[in-house]
């Protein structure tokens, strides 16, 4: 038999008469398992025998029995059905007591590890066989390709502008403070503008090659200069350093307060109005609407809106 059509012909539910009438070896039995009339199942195999050039089903001393092509054919269309139906059957609830994924994000090294450590808390408690797996943000990474190939599931930034391309919501404002030893000259009292632009300043490197911190882009708007005598790649450097020196840090209150706690360091006001540290969760469309991420996403962004402890004190 000649075949009159090609496989471009074959629809859903060709495949699934064909997967009936060869699991059943019965056009009868085949229309009352679809719930179809036995002419409308005759009709659509006469239509598969056309396509593939073989009768498919013939006659045998105990009914009708499927042909080698026929018996060949019922494994892939057997998994092409289950294929299909994958695609059009709404994803089972994602459980993530149940859930073993890896879920990958990314962070600048001056977000408050008291932070990060109430995410692995929080997915130890709720998804005790997933994993979390913390990225650095450097100068050399592509953080908005990492979210749309799927290395990273969300990305926590506070960029003035973040990719228009990327989903964005708030997580948290911070203010920005002065971090110096606790017995610096300048402890323990109001600063002045020029004591501050004076001051021998420590800066960590900006995430971004060839980019000038928030901090010094304020400034230069402002038209002042602070005096930068190091910069060193790892924000959490920076306050080991500080307690050697008579250096200033200027950076985000929490960060801040952290260190304060730990070390003998000391925070104080600014004399300069900076603008307020907005931080945001970015992610991709890819994962929008995997269920997977849209909850490992509401984690982050209670954990982060929930009230924070109070800051050490600020000498005025």
């Amino acid at each position: 038999m000649a075949a009159a059509c090609t496989w471009d012909s074959i629809d859903v539910h060709l495949l699934r008469v064909l997967h009936a009438v060869l699991s059943e070896c019965s056009v009868s039995k085949a229309a009352k398992k679809l719930n179809q009339s036995q002419p409308a199942i005759s009709t659509a195999l006469r239509r598969l025998r056309e396509i593939t050039g073989d009768p498919l089903l013939v006659r045998s001393r105990n009914g009708m029995t499927p042909t080698e092509r026929g018996v060949a054919l019922l494994e892939p269309v057997k998994l092409a059905l289950a294929q299909i139906e994958a695609i059009a059957v709404r994803q089972i609830r994602f459980d993530p007591a149940q859930t073993r994924r890896v879920f990958n994000i990314a962070a600048p090294d001056y977000i408050n590890a008291n932070f990060l450590g109430a995410i692995v808390a929080r997915m130890r408690s709720e998804a005790p066989h997933a994993q979390i797996v913390f990225h650095s943000l450097g100068a050399e990474q592509d953080y908005a390709d990492g979210l749309e190939s799927g290395e990273l599931d969300a990305v926590i930034g506070n960029w003035p502008q973040a990719p228009e391309h990327l989903r964005i919501t708030s997580l948290f404002d911070d203010e920005v403070v002065c971090l110096m030893r606790e017995n610096h000259p300048l402890a323990g009292r109001r600063i002045s503008v020029e004591e501050y632009l004076d001051a021998e300043h420590l800066v960590p490197a900006p995430y971004g090659a060839g980019r000038r911190s928030p901090i010094d882009s304020h400034l230069a708007g402002e038209k002042m200069r602070r005096n930068v005598v190091a910069q060193v790649p790892h924000f959490n450097l920076v306050p080991y350093m500080l307690q050697q020196t008579d250096l200033l840090f200027t950076g985000p209150r929490i960060f801040a307060s952290q260190f304060a706690k730990l070390l003998p360091l000391a925070l104080s006001e600014l004399p300069i109005s900076f603008p307020r540290m907005r931080f945001y969760l970015l992610w991709h469309d890819r994962t929008h609407l995997a269920d997977e991420c849209r909850w490992f996403r509401e984690q982050i962004v209670t954990l982060a809106r929930a009230p924070a402890q109070s800051p050490v004190r600020v000498a005025a």
